[in-house]
């Protein structure tokens, strides 16, 4: 059984969009396995992001990351991170296809980061570490 670590990120619980989230994700036929809405600190927010530090856009994603309130979520099923990439769409929401979470909900807000509603680990070892990180009673 595979886990993943999901982020509804300050955009997409500003615009009250959990419910859409955790409903696609439950239609897909992954479970969730926990599920918490918190204020991330900066702390934890360079941990997860620790491998983009030092980029330009380092900066304002953790900015915009504090700027509210997220959902963290752990997902389970079968290929359930390649699975949610897929559902969650392209990173720009623009480019990202209709009937994906970024597609259907998410639009460029000419921001200095990209606020498209949703964080989906990249492969077992990222998704490994960021559970760990938002999740360490797991």
């Amino acid at each position: 059984m595979e886990r993943t670590l999901i982020l509804v990120k300050p955009d997409g619980v500003k615009r009250n969009l959990v419910g859409e989230v955790v409903s696609r994700i439950e239609s897909k036929g992954y479970s969730i396995a926990a599920l918490k809405m918190m204020n991330a600190d900066r702390s934890l927010l360079v941990r997860h992001y620790a491998e983009h530090e030092g980029k330009p856009f380092f900066e304002p994603l953790v900015e915009f990351m504090l700027s509210g309130p997220i959902v963290a979520i752990v997902a389970e099923g079968n290929r359930v991170i390649e699975g949610f990439r897929k559902l969650a769409g392209a990173t720009d929401p623009t480019t990202a296809e209709p009937g994906t979470i970024r597609g259907d909900l998410a639009r460029d807000q000419g921001t200095k980061v990209v606020q498209n509603i949703v964080h989906g680990s990249d492969s077992v070892e990222s998704a490994d570490r960021e559970i760990s990180i938002f999740f360490p009673e797991l």
